[in-house]
């Protein structure tokens, strides 16, 4: 999948719900399903151009939601932030300060999800 189709997809994941119920079938064919858009087309009884179109608006809005709410942005920031803390909690474990590790890993635990 290329990079693009997968940043896509992630952002469907959380936004999807959001979006007409048109969007969200030409999207699932086309990305999960990999449907040409002539195929798209003919499940949904409209033309390719149709297809297109409602593509070209779905991606638009989701790049918006994420533009405007940032969760997507704000997943993966807490995911660095969660990974980095891990990290220095080995250190610390290694370093032979235990207590202090124990506190980090479960402070870390509460941003991992």
């Amino acid at each position: 999948m290329k990079a693009d189709a997968f940043e896509l997809t992630l952002l469907y994941d959380y936004y999807g719900e959001m979006l007409t119920e048109r969007q969200r079938a030409c999207f699932d064919l086309h990305y999960n399903q990999d449907l040409s858009l002539g195929e798209i087309a003919e499940e949904l009884g409209i033309s390719r151009q149709g297809v297109h179109d409602a593509l070209v608006r779905t991606e638009a809005a989701l790049r918006t939601m994420e533009q405007r709410l940032g969760c997507v942005s704000r997943a993966r920031t807490l995911q660095r932030a969660y990974t980095d803390l891990a990290a220095l909690a080995e250190n610390l474990r290694t370093a032979g300060r235990d207590d202090f590790a124990v506190r980090i890993l479960a402070a870390a635990d509460l941003i991992k999800e």
